[in-house]
């Protein structure tokens, strides 16, 4: 599932094609499952003679706004993606839908798994409301991320995961703070102290923004990042000692039994 960084690439790929152009035909393919609250007809319809005015990511979530006040919002499953092109002849292989712009440029929405959920919103606070959604990530200020841990009995990487308590973050970049904070995922909330509770803020901050500053291409990411040493036999950056794997969460988590401490 893309991440909060994947998604904010998407939406810098979305807004250099799409922003301001008026969308002369919505071109529909294979839409089943795709669409929501609407069907891909009906989206067609509403979405001729639009234009798209602005976009605004929460978490793994892309709204793009439109100039009659109203939203599409993009949830990208596993294998959604925007891919632009001019000729009508080179749409992906997978495409279920393509905005036409004036310009001859298409914008097609591939998605391979048919996974992805493409919802039509009058009222984008209503459906953040609805959803739970919790502040995100990247945004939340560190008082506030403070005060979401408060009360919370749980295991630090449930509330990582929780979208509720942070919009964007997911099992891998979770399992990064952990590491680079040295504390075992399975710790339990409520046996950390401020430092620490502090420590994983900043450093969730400062992971999510490296990885948006390589627009979350994975070759790019630090060697020295858990992240390119998590797998089976994998050994621990850091100190070298091999990662064991389990279940946290409900959730494949990597760590190094040697330098993060389980507390709790």
């Amino acid at each position: 599932m893309p991440e909060l960084p994947e998604v904010n690439t998407k939406k810098l790929n979305f807004d250099r094609v799409a922003l301001h152009k008026k969308i002369e035909k919505v071109e529909l393919r294979e839409t089943n499952h795709i669409f929501r609250n609407i069907t891909g007809e009906a989206f067609a319809k509403k979405m001729k003679g639009r234009k798209f005015t602005s976009s605004y990511r929460r978490g793994k979530y892309l709204f793009a706004h439109l100039d009659n006040g109203h939203d599409v919002l993009f949830h990208f499953g596993m294998t959604g993606e925007f891919y632009a092109y001019e000729e009508g002849d080179q749409h992906p292989k997978h495409e279920r839908f393509a905005f036409r712009f004036p310009d001859g440029q298409r914008l097609g929405f591939d998605c391979p798994r048919k996974l992805a959920h493409i919802y039509y919103l009058e009222n984008k606070d209503e459906f953040i409301q609805e959803k739970k959604l919790g502040e995100d990530a990247l945004e939340i200020s560190e008082a506030a991320f403070l005060q979401k841990m408060e009360g919370k009995t749980g295991t630090i990487k449930g509330f990582l995961l929780n979208q509720s308590n942070l919009a964007g973050m997911g099992n891998l970049y979770a399992d990064e703070v952990c590491w680079q904070v040295r504390i075992h995922p399975a710790s339990l909330i409520p046996a950390l102290e401020d430092k620490t509770r502090r420590e994983l803020y900043h450093g969730m901050q400062a992971i999510l923004r490296q990885a948006i500053a390589n627009k979350a291409d994975y070759a790019h990411y630090p060697d020295e990042w858990l992240w390119n040493h998590r797998n089976k036999g994998g050994t621990c950056p850091r100190d070298g000692h091999e990662l064991e794997r389990d279940k946290v969460a409900g959730r494949s988590t990597y760590y190094c039994p040697q330098c993060q401490e389980l507390r709790g």
